[in-house]
């Protein structure tokens, strides 16, 4: 969090107040409600550090810095110093003190001149413009800064929602005869600003208003000058010196140039001030950072770094005639005259153009092109403010695998689709609509008022999805009707699969957990056995044991003894026959050092269980802790959870082969010293989407990671794969539509964006046995809760990390059936994915019971699968197993996929490996993996493949027991172990 990025979101919502509160949370609106007010207690109680910038306070309890749009904000790190009077609120006032009286004062920079006439038969102003947020959102200042972007002197509002620019008044429009009398109409987007009224705008200038009379200024007589016209006024005396003598060291004089108000050589304009001199104005300019002053009309001072639009010496340095009222010695320009001043090499700049040539990649100019607003032509806002140019906008949407982008309103960066022009009915419109210079390239033009300046990426795509048609697309298909909606899965040893809900605050007559055996699909009541918890698992975590006969626990939960609870399940039975254990638990003999609700549980390479982080249950404070089981010592406290809470929950775990614990949440990546869990790696920050950096992966903001495949001998990196997630602090933002990808290991890593085909939030990703990741479930837009999504992503992908960068996703088919929070994905272990879940708790989306599988289209080719027996089902690492291939027709090759956890986006468990095998006649020889760092110990799923066809798995336990997890917990009665 920080300013920027609230600000960011904000605008690009629409709306045109931002507020920060809670160092975390971002607040949008376009008028204060329920009487927010300033603080009494000032700024006393605004100093919670921003999370995503510490320098910057980001409000406190019960406490917004707040932000108006068009309004300059404090410094950062303070609270702005806007009054509330200048804010728009809800009232019922009707008095005249709500409602502004014309003056002479205005937005920065600009006056007022009052109440003028207009027509819509003969407009007063030539340019209709849109401002930021669009006619909802007009206010005096949107619209000055629009009219200012485009290089427009004068801005009027008409009509409560109208802007009109124009560099003359046109039609011989004037004040208003009846004065303000029909300037009356509030402005849409601040209640407390008159936006004009029916054929009348509240008219104003940048600059001083223009002169009615004969002026006698110093030495020269400036004669009478209409509104509108270039005339220069002329000299009668030009004996005093025209060139300032107390410079800056290294200022010089570079001329009197020509200026228009068709094309200003010159933007940042300073307030005008009535005893300019040249001294003042460098002055001014040098306190700004600027290389170039200009000074004219005697009164306006300019400030830039450049002078642009083919800026031009006059024929005589004569023209430059006005004396500088604060000293009359010195000359100040003149109409349409500039005295420019400088440091350093002066650069003039051509007038800008659409750019067509030395543009990055392979983008093409399109043209202008039409952009109503509503929806957006090219619906990825990227916050570029003054850095936006054809540069730096197509940059980042190549970046992150858009191939077309558009630039507005000078200021906004767009990106997109082709498809989005043509779903959105945008049209090409005459070049010379797009006439806002780019802030970030004065030779380029980005846009205008409801027009892009449109351009695509071309040749080789930036981005390449395959569509398989057929079988090839792979298939969903009903399972089985379900007893509860899980929050978790996970596959047993024994051939079933163990459902747990959100026990105590779910449906009622439910036990709370029920073990699905897939052999018994056509009788559901013997498909479903009922198993029990004592508390309630809601939001816990889960894995598989290494003990020998494969017990899962599960940890944490909702709220009170639940988030302290480890429960332990034995499985026993087997495939149509139903087993007799249960979950065991008990809160006064076994618990959890600290409550927990939304951890993480991992197998670390010395055998024993890290559990991370979490929430006090109930929506509670932050538990930035990672504990050890078995008991070892103390809790430890992280810095990283506990400044990046709350988007930090179910953090993404891995041991890596190098040694060190690699850690995921939020935005952010470190590794862990395995023994100490000190920070010996900071990677660099995941990015999020292409409007908003902060994009985050773990919950509430959801996406989901996996490991990549490791291959014997080992050598390369491990590699991590994240898809998904959201953007933190916009309300129903849309969800993250790629996916990163890293090697923690590397010297310097880097994350590869990879673009999806859709956003996707609450995903869930899953390993398939030919190495393989099948991403589905989810939503396009929100984030991960209780009735905080919408738009049920229905697509299943399937990714291929074989393929190039860019090429590695196919779309695959579509389910019906919506899987919004709490939905989970597992594979078989018949090769197929069990899809389960969906508990969204909102009004018109349904409590999903149904369970389903996605049939992926290897097992869809036709050709039958291989068969392998197997003895051992113990592995040591480095031995050699023998597997005894019973039936095959093609090339074999060997996988080991860990036994996993499905919650919330997170597989607990999961790792995939090719390990070294040997496949001659109707055996294959296996080498096991060759320590715990490359495969921690634990329960691996073993599949034959046979040219991708798997076979039907069988499971085996490798690496044993290192930590003795059999033997815990030692000597408490309400507890079986197995021993070693």
């Amino acid at each position: 969090m920080s300013h920027e990025n609230c600000q960011a979101a904000c605008s690009a919502l629409g709306y045109i107040l931002s507020g920060t509160e809670y160092s975390g949370e971002c607040w949008c609106d376009s008028i204060l409600n329920n009487g927010g007010q300033p603080a009494p207690d000032g700024n006393a109680l605004c100093n919670m550090p921003c999370n995503g910038n510490t320098t910057q306070h980001c409000g406190g309890p019960d406490r917004l810095d707040l932000y108006k749009y068009g309004i300059p904000s404090g410094a950062p790190g303070s609270s702005t110093t806007t009054s509330s009077s200048s804010l728009p609120t809800v009232t019922s006032s009707t008095s005249s003190s709500a409602v502004p009286t014309p003056s002479g004062t205005g937005p920065s920079g600009w006056t007022s001149l009052g109440c003028y006439t207009d027509s819509t038969a003969a407009r007063a102003l030539s340019v209709n413009s849109g401002v930021v947020g669009g006619p909802a959102a007009m206010s005096i200042e949107g619209c000055a800064d629009a009219c200012k972007a485009g290089g427009y002197t004068y801005s009027g509002t008409e009509y409560s929602g109208e802007c009109w620019c124009g560099n003359a008044l046109l039609n011989g429009h004037g004040p208003a005869p009846d004065g303000n009398a029909q300037c009356t109409m509030t402005c849409n987007g601040n209640a407390l600003e008159i936006c004009g009224g029916p054929s009348r705008l509240s008219l104003y200038i940048f600059g001083s208003a223009p002169s009615t009379t004969s002026t006698a200024v110093g030495t020269t007589a400036v004669g009478t000058t209409a509104v509108g016209t270039t005339s220069v006024g002329t000299t009668t005396s030009s004996s005093a010196t025209p060139v300032a003598t107390g410079l800056p060291t290294n200022w010089t004089y570079a001329g009197c140039y020509v200026d228009s108000l068709a094309g200003r050589i010159m933007s940042g304009q300073q307030a005008d001030d009535a005893q300019t001199t040249v001294e003042s104005c460098v002055a001014k300019c040098v306190a700004l950072g600027f290389k170039v002053a200009g000074i004219e009309y005697g009164v306006q001072c300019f400030c830039d770094n450049y002078l642009r639009n083919d800026a031009a010496l006059a024929t005589s340095d004569s023209q430059c005639a006005m004396s500088c009222p604060g000293n009359t010695a010195e000359k100040c320009g003149d109409g349409n005259r500039v005295s420019v001043y400088h440091t350093g090499a002066l650069v003039v700049y051509h007038t800008p153009v659409a750019k067509t040539t030395n543009l990055t990649g392979n983008w093409v100019y399109e043209g202008c092109l039409s952009d109503t607003g509503n929806p957006k032509t090219l619906p990825r806002f990227v916050a570029l403010g003054q850095q936006n140019s054809p540069t730096t906008c197509l940059a980042a949407c190549a970046k992150f695998g858009y191939n077309a982008a558009g630039m507005e309103y000078g200021t906004e960066c767009y990106c997109g689709d082709v498809g989005d022009v043509a779903a959105t009915g945008a049209t090409l419109q005459p070049d010379t609509d797009c006439s806002f210079t780019c802030p970030g390239d004065p030779e380029a033009l980005c846009g205008a008022g409801n027009r892009l300046t449109y351009y695509t990426w071309t040749v080789a795509p930036v981005t390449q999805f395959t569509f398989p048609q057929g079988n090839a697309a792979g298939k969903y298909e009903f399972l089985i009707g379900g007893v509860i909606i899980p929050l978790m899965t996970q596959p047993a040893i024994n051939g079933k699969v163990v459902f747990l809900e959100k026990w105590g605050t779910g449906p009622p007559n439910t036990t709370g957990t029920y073990e699905l055996d897939l052999a018994s699909l056509g009788n559901f009541s013997a498909a479903w056995r009922p198993m029990h918890v004592k508390t309630d698992i809601f939001c816990s975590a889960g894995l598989t044991l290494p003990d020998k006969v494969g017990r899962q626990l599960n940890i944490g939960g909702w709220s009170g003894q639940s988030t302290y609870g480890i429960r332990l399940y034995w499985p026993d039975g087997s495939p149509g026959v139903w087993g007799v254990n249960d979950w065991q638990e008990d809160y006064e003999q076994l618990h959890l050092q600290n409550g927990r609700w939304y951890p993480t549980a991992m197998l670390m390479a010395n055998g024993s269980i890290l559990v991370v982080g979490g929430e006090n249950g109930s929506n509670g404070p932050a538990v930035p802790t990672l504990e050890i089981l078995p008991q070892v010592g103390e809790v430890l406290t992280m810095e990283w959870l506990q400044r990046t809470d709350p988007y930090n929950l179910y953090p993404f775990l891995a041991v890596l082969p190098s040694g060190g614990i690699f850690v995921a949440y939020y935005n952010e990546a470190r590794i862990l010293n395995e023994v100490t869990f000190a920070t010996t790696k900071t990677l660099p920050n995941m990015p999020g989407s292409v409007g908003n950096p902060d994009g985050g992966r773990t919950y509430p903001l959801e996406g989901s990671m996996v490991l990549l495949p490791q291959h014997a001998p080992y050598t390369d990196p491990l590699g991590v794969l994240i898809c998904g997630g959201s953007e933190p602090f916009v309300g129903a933002g849309l969800g993250i539509d790629n996916c990163v990808t890293t090697t923690p290991e590397s010297t310097n890593p880097v994350w590869t964006i990879e673009r999806m085909p859709s956003p996707r939030v609450m995903s869930c990703m899953t390993a398939l046995p030919d190495g393989t990741y099948l991403i589905l479930n989810g939503a396009h837009r929100g984030v991960a809760g209780f009735g905080l999504a919408s738009d049920a992503n229905h697509n299943a992908v399937l990714y291929d990390p074989t393929k190039p960068v860019g090429a590695r996703m196919s779309v695959m088919a579509n389910t019906t059936v919506d899987r919004f929070y709490h939905s989970e994905a597992v594979l078989l272990q018949d090769g197929r994915v069990m899809v389960s879940g969906s508990d969204p708790e909102t009004d018109g989306l349904a409590q999903e019971y149904r369970v389903e599988v996605f049939v992926p289209p290897y097992l869809l080719t036709g050709r039958s699968r291989p068969t392998f027996t197997l003895t051992n089902r113990d592995w040591t690492y480095g031995q050699t197993v023998t597997l005894t291939i019973t039936s095959s027709t093609g090339t074999l090759e060997v996988s080991l996929l860990g036994a996993e956890s499905s919650t919330h986006g997170n597989s607990m468990g999961q790792r995939t490996i090719f390990p070294a095998a040997t496949c001659s006649g109707n055996t294959c020889t296996v080498t096991a993996p060759p320590n715990p760092h490359v495969c921690p110990a634990g329960w691996f799923q073993v599949f034959v493949l046979d040219g991708g066809v798997p076979s039907l798995s069988q499971w085996v336990r490798i690496g044993g027991d290192p930590g003795e997890l059999g033997n815990w917990p030692t000597g408490l009665s309400s507890f079986d172990t197995p021993g070693l």
